[in-house]
């Protein structure tokens, strides 16, 4: 029997990895695959929360840079990140898995309210709590909302998905060339500039000591592999 590694993680999704090979939007196959890469984990007896992205729908740093008020431009993301959160729940719930969400902006009708004790409770009754809307406030990104979260609930890692092995030394779309980096300090990316997380996520990491790992959503079993200590990505921490 597979022996996982860790009692409570928080898995970041980005906005865009629900997309697949569309343009826009939600792809039912594709948030019926992470439904199932979640279950892989969940059967572990893992405490999972989530932090899903907006990217898919609507992304608030590119609307300001086109003129939109910065404010709104947010506040419209972060509602972005509640659609993709409601579908993700409604696909844990097709598997069979218990899951609230919660919201850092109050919406009664369609979700939780966040509130810190009530999310750990739920996790210790083996429900997957998914925190939507960021923290509430313009200007920070769902990668420093997914590193505050999981300071909150005390996880123990940090899983962040991408479409990518882990971190490169510039984009491996773009170069070729680019060098796969296995492990690296927090300091190291922030010096490096490289784009593993924003630098305000990053800080708050490393002031925290919050490890975080990068990651390939696409290959199969990966999540797996990673709660159950294989080392697959790149690991960023002191």
């Amino acid at each position: 029997m597979t022996i996982p590694r860790f009692k409570r993680i928080l898995l970041k999704l980005s906005g865009e990895a629900l997309m697949g090979d569309q343009g826009f939007g939600i792809s039912p196959d594709v948030i019926k695959y992470v439904a199932e890469e979640v279950r892989s984990i969940f059967d572990l007896g893992i405490q999972i929360a989530i932090v899903v992205g907006g990217g898919n729908i609507f992304r608030g740093i590119a609307a300001a840079s086109h003129g939109m008020d910065r404010v709104s431009a947010d506040h419209m993301g972060m509602l972005a990140t509640v659609v993709n959160s409601l579908a993700m729940q409604d696909a844990l719930e097709k598997k069979g898995i218990q899951t609230r969400v919660q919201t850092a902006i109050s919406m009664h009708e369609v979700a939780e309210p966040y509130i810190l004790r009530k999310a750990v409770r739920h996790l210790e009754k083996k429900r997957v709590v998914i925190f939507a809307a960021g923290t509430g406030n313009p200007y920070f990104t769902t990668d420093t909302a997914a590193v505050l979260r999981a300071q909150e609930i005390r996880a123990e890692i940090l899983f962040k998905a991408t479409k990518v092995d882990g971190l490169y030394n510039s984009d491996p779309v773009v170069n070729k060339d680019a060098v796969f980096i296995k492990r690296i300090t927090y300091m190291e990316v922030l010096e490096k500039q490289l784009k593993a997380m924003d630098a305000t996520a990053i800080s708050l990491a490393m002031d925290n000591q919050l490890p975080l790992v990068i990651f390939n959503l696409k290959k199969k079993g990966n999540i797996r592999k990673l709660v159950c200590g294989e080392k697959i990505g790149t690991r960023i921490n002191n």
